[in-house]
This record gives structure tokens, sequence and C-alpha cells, in this order.
């Protein structure tokens, strides 16, 4: 499970700014859910977690930067080989930053035990690398890297097996974990692979073909009736789907719908796009909750009714439908999906994280807490209303009044003419 991430120097977020699922003590009616941790230690942590704001106020690079940092612990090792540096993508607005270096940091639990890990990545080099594990519940050091010192690596307690050799493999510009990973390294490859089986990443915008495809492919096996089953349930007048030949020897998908007359099987591309969206989101959704994965879903409510999205938020929160501890992390744009039809909550304050743009183009990362919305405050009139922060700062009419005042200026200029 993931506890915290933390960045910096990355995207649009200059600051450090972190992202949390370890729920406040003090929230009432939390879905969070109690992580046994060894040394007798436990902690309660959400589920699911959304974030919303503005358009460009970079909710989506929140969830870049963590498929940033998966992609150097994976990659590092194997695909930089050939670069002159790292790979990394700095703060573009201020030209100071790019000789700043990018920091990455994740809290996760593996096999009940918390590890804590991060990295800095310069221009040319890693400048830093660590790693902590916390067996008992105080801090052991496994991993304290440092590229200005004359000895780099150090290994308080020399925990960590076959370092010589782990050393020497790994260049300035790769991280050792990635070396480790790709190794095969007995101690450290458990941590690699959590970054490999974590942190997926589904974009409405990319590579919907291949979900479409990945769900058609689960329809012939284990997860069919669950697919079928959320495909009812959203309402759609679907009693069933079915892989079928498409004329040129490729499988193709029929949904049945229910008609006055009986059953009809529609071709696909008869299908809406937002039964088509909700279509392509089941496969990988329903692996990550077989799987215990982190799920990262940027703009969930594009093309996807709020229902849909609803149900989504459901099936994490549910401990039957998600028993192996998987998360969400989604964006969206349509606060609707903070409460329910009748009113209620949807999402607690704690789950709910919100991204505002200063005037330097700087994204902030924040929870509703930090604004102590009230036990039963209604989060998404308040969320509009502009109480958190976070919504765009438009007036009514200002749009409409630019393009008029852009069109005066036009005409003005082709009658100086």
């Amino acid at each position: 499970m993931l506890l915290r991430f933390r960045v910096a120097n990355v995207r649009s977020l200059r600051d450090e700014q972190e992202l949390s699922f370890v729920a406040p003590e003090d929230e009432k009616d939390s879905p969070a859910r109690t992580v046994e941790l060894a040394g007798g230690r436990s902690v309660g942590v959400f589920p699911l977690i959304g974030i919303f704001g503005a358009n460009a106020s970079g909710k989506s690079n929140v969830l870049l930067a963590m498929v940033d940092m998966q992609s150097a612990v994976l990659n590092s090792y194997a695909r930089w080989a050939s670069y002159d540096g790292t790979d990394r993508r700095v703060f573009a607005l201020d030209p100071a930053m790019q000789s700043e270096p990018s920091f990455f940091e994740a809290d996760f639990v593996v096999d009940g035990v918390r590890w804590t890990y991060g990295f800095e990545l310069g221009r040319a080099r890693v400048e830093a690398e660590w790693l902590h594990s916390y067996p008992r519940g105080h801090r052991q050091v496994w991993l304290d890297r440092d590229a200005s010192r004359p000895e780099v690596y150090e290994w308080p307690g020399s925990r960590v097996k076959d370092r010589a050799q782990l050393m020497r493999r790994t260049r300035p510009n790769a991280l050792l974990l990635s070396t480790a990973g790709t190794d095969n390294h007995p101690q450290l490859s458990p941590l690699f692979h959590w970054f490999r089986r974590n942190l997926w990443l589904i974009n409405p915008e990319e590579q919907r073909p291949q979900r479409e495809a990945f769900t058609r492919q689960e329809l012939s096996g284990a997860r069919a009736r669950r697919i079928e089953e959320l495909l009812r349930v959203a309402d759609l007048g679907i009693t069933g789907a079915e892989v079928v030949d498409d004329g040129r020897g490729r499988p193709t998908v029929k949904l049945v719908h229910r008609s006055a007359t009986g059953e009809v099987a529609f071709d696909w591309q008869m299908e809406s796009l937002g039964t088509r969206s909700w279509f392509a989101l089941l496969g990988p959704m329903l692996l990550a909750l077989d799987e215990g994965a982190v799920l990262l879903v940027d703009e969930l409510d594009a093309s996807l009714h709020p229902r849909f999205a609803a149900e989504a938020v459901r099936l994490f929160h549910d401990p039957y439908a998600n028993p192996n501890g998987a998360q969400l992390v989604f964006t969206s744009h349509d606060p609707s999906v903070l409460t329910t039809p009748s009113g209620g909550r949807l999402l607690e304050p704690g789950q709910v994280w919100l991204t505002e743009k200063d005037k330097e183009g700087a994204t902030a990362l924040y929870p509703v807490t930090d604004a102590s919305p009230g036990e039963e405050e209604d989060l998404m009139k308040s969320y509009l209303a502009g109480a958190f922060g976070a919504v765009p700062s438009l007036m009514e009419g200002q749009i409409a009044r630019r393009l008029l005042a852009a069109r005066d200026y036009v005409e003005h200029e082709v009658g100086q003419d």
C-alpha cells in the first residue's frame, strides 16, 4: 500500500508537495482501512484519493510525477545508459530550476513493513538516493547515497548483501534500486517490483484501444462475470457481452442490449463513447483490485457519466470488492463525485485534494482538511462556491466580454487600415 508521495521540481510541481493516503485520526466515519505494520503498530490508510482543481492547475502532473518516479526506478539502469545524464522534467517556468535537483520520495508497505525510498536527480547524475525500513517500528537506514561525498555510498548496519557489486554496476546516472531490481537482488528486488506492480496510469486520451482489447480478453477469463455485472449495474440497458469474429478473423465485442422485442447485440462501433470508456476501464480496474495495486486514473469523469465515476469510487471503498487493499488516485473536474444523490458524502475531506497554481505557474497540492470543513458541510457546494480555493478565477460572462472586446479591437484595426 502507498502511504505518502512527495515531489519537488518536477513538471509544474516546483516546491515540495505531498500526497498522503494516511487518514487523519480525528476524521469520523472514515473509509480508511487499518493496516497492521511490523512492530505492533497500525495506520489508517485511505483506499482512494480524488484530486480536483481548475483546468491547467496541475492535477495531471501529480499523477505524471508518480509515473516519473516509477519510470526512473524501472528504467534508469537498463535504458538510461545512452543518455548524457538523467531523464527528468523540471519546472520549466523558472530557468534556475534546471540546475536544481528533482526530488522524489514514497512511503509504502510491503509484507507489513513500512519503507521510505527516495532520490534526487540532477541534470547529469543521481545526486542522492536513500532507503529506510521500519521492521520494528523504528527507522533502519539501509542505503545513504550522496554524490557530493568522497564515499558516495554508505550502508549503515551493513544490512544489504553484495554491496560491492551493486556499487560497481550502478552508473552515476542510474538508481541503485534500478540496478538491484534488474539483477534480481535477493533483498531489494521486492521493492523494485513494488514499483513495477503499482502506479499504473490510465489516461482517457491514450491507449483506449489497448484497454478495450485487454477488457475483451478478460471476457474469456476469470473476471468475465464481474465485467458483465458491472456493465449491467451501470444501467446502460446491457444484459451481457460476447466476443465474436469481426468477419476478418479478428475478435471484437458485441454488447447485448435489452429492447421491447427482445435482446439485440450491437456492433462495437455503435456503442456510445461513455459505454466504451466504461468498458475500457473495467479490465484494468478489476486487475488492480485483484492485485491490490495502486491505480492512477487521469480525468475519471472524462466521457463517463458521474454515476459511472461514483461506481468506481464505491468499488475501491467496498472491502468485499476490494479485499486486497488496492488504491485509486484519480483527477476530476466534476465535483458531483463528492456527494451521493441523497446528499451524503461519497468522499471524506481527507480524501479530497486540490491543486492550484500561483502567479508563477507553480502547482500547490493540499487537502480539503486544511480548510477545516464542518462535519455536515456539503463538500461539493463549498468547492463550487470557492470556499476551498482551486476553482477557476473567472467572473460570470467574462469569456463573452473578452471575445467581444477582441472582435471590436480587430474591427477597429481593420478600419484604421
